[in-house]
C-alpha cells in the first residue's frame, strides 16, 4: 500500500501542535534541524493563510526561519533553504493572501548562494538556547559516518534532558561522540564537573573539536571539557582510571561487527576498573538497523560477563527527528 508522506508527515505534526506559537516553534525547530519538509505542519499553515488573507502568519514563518538571527550565523544548506522556501511559496500562491516580497528576496538570495560540502544544523533547547553543528551534507563522507547526527544520538539527548542527575556533578565519558550533540546537549543542560567526548577517527575528532568551540565549551569553563582520541583496541586500564568517569555513554556505535568484539572488551574494562565513589553507570543507546548486529552485541556482553537491563519508559519530544526507527537503551552492569 503506498502511504502518503505529506499527509503522515501533517498527522504528525497535528498531535504536537496547538496554536499558532506552537505551529511557528515546530516550523522553526524542524527548519533549523533540517527535518523532511513532509513532517511539518504545512495543513496548519494553510489554514491559517485561509483564515487571514493578510500574510502575517507567512512572514511570522520566515522570520523564525530563514530570516532568523541564527540561520544569518550558522544556516542549513543552500539546497535545503532554497527547497523550504520554494515550498512555502507554492503554499502561499496557492492561497489568495496578500503577495509576500520577503518571500522571493529571501530566495533569491538562497539562489546566488554556493552550496558547500558542509552546513549547519541547530537543535533548539527547552530553555531557548541552541547547539549548532557543523556537519557534513552527506551521509558517509572521508571514509566515515560519525560527521553526521544520527536518531539514537537525539534519542539519548532527550533522555539525558528527563535524567540530569545522572549527569549532574559526574565526571562523564562519551564513547564515539561524533559531531558532538549529545554531549553539548548534556554540558549546556546537565551540569556535569567534567565531560570527555572521544572518537577516534581524525575526521571526526577535527570536526568534533570545531562544534564543542562553537558551542563555548572548553577546559577552562565550567563544565571542564575536553575532546581525547579514544581508540577502543588500544585503551588502558590505567587510561581509564585516570578518566575516572562517573558516567560512560554512548550512541549509535553498535552498527559494524567488526568492532563490536573491541567495544566489548573496552566496555568489561570501564566496568571493571571502578572509582573510589563505585562503578560507573554505563548507558548504551542504539538505534536497531540490522537486528542480526544489534543481538550479537548483547550475545558478546553476556558471553564476557556482562549483564543489562533494558531502559524503558517515554522520553520528551524535545528534538524533530524520526521517532518511526526502533531505537534501544541499555544499562550494563557486572
Amino acid at each position: 500500500m503506498k502511504v502518503n508522506t505529506q499527509h503522515l508527515g501533517d498527522q504528525i505534526s497535528m498531535s504536537c501542535v496547538k496554536n499558532k506559537a506552537d505551529i511557528l516553534h515546530t516550523f522553526q525547530a524542524s527548519f533549523f534541524a533540517m527535518s523532511r519538509l513532509a513532517t511539518f505542519p504545512w495543513t496548519f499553515l494553510e489554514r491559517e493563510l485561509e483564515n487571514d488573507k493578510s500574510s502575517e502568519f507567512i512572514s511570522d514563518v520566515l522570520k523564525q526561519t530563514c530570516l532568523h538571527p541564527l540561520c544569518q550565523k550558522h544556516s542549513p544548506s543552500v539546497k535545503y533553504r532554497r527547497a523550504f522556501l520554494n515550498e512555502l511559496i507554492k503554499r502561499h500562491e496557492a492561497t489568495e493572501s496578500e503577495p509576500l516580497d520577503e518571500l522571493y528576496v529571501a530566495l533569491g538570495n538562497v539562489l546566488g548562494a554556493e552550496e558547500r560540502t558542509e552546513c549547519y544544523k541547530s537543535y533548539l533547547l527547552p530553555g531557548g538556547d541552541a547547539v549548532s553543528l557543523l556537519e557534513s551534507v552527506a551521509v558517509i563522507s572521508e571514509g566515515t559516518t560519525g560527521l553526521v547526527t544520527w536518531e539514537a544520538a537525539l534519542y539519548l539527548a532527550e533522555w539525558a534532558l528527563d535524567n540530569q542527575q545522572t549527569f549532574t556533578g559526574r565526571t562523564v565519558l562519551e564513547l564515539g561522540s561524533g559531531v558532538g550533540l549529545t554531549g553539548i546537549t548534556v554540558c549546556r543542560s546537565c551540569s556535569p564537573s567534567r565531560y570527555v567526548f572521544s572518537d577516534c577517527h581524525p575526521s571526526v575528532l577535527h570536526k568534533l573539536r570545531d562544534n564543542v568551540q562553537l558551542n563555548g565549551l572548553d577546559n577552562q569553563t565550567s563544565p571542564r571539557v575536553c575532546v581525547d582520541e579514544l581508540d577502543w583496541g588500544a585503551v588502558t586500564e590505567d587510561q581509564i582510571r585516570e578518566i575516572g568517569a562517573d558516567t560512560v555513554i554512548a550512541a549509535d556505535v553498535v552498527y559494524d561487527p567488526d568492532i563490536i568484539g573491541c567495544l566489548v572488551k573496552l566496555l568489561g574494562r570501564i566496568l571493571k576498573c571502578s572509582s573510589p565513589e563505585g562503578t560507573p553507570d554505563v548507558l548504551i543507546c542504539s538505534t536497531i538497523r540490522n537486528p542480526d548486529t544489534y543481538n550479537c552485541f548483547k550475545l558478546q556482553l553476556e558471553n564476557v560477563g556482562i549483564s543489562y537491563d533494558v531502559i524503558t519508559g517515554p522520553v520528551s519530544h524535545v528534538f524533530p527527528y524520526n521517532r518511526v526507527s526502533a531505537i534501544e537503551m541499555i544499562k550494563l552492569y557486572i
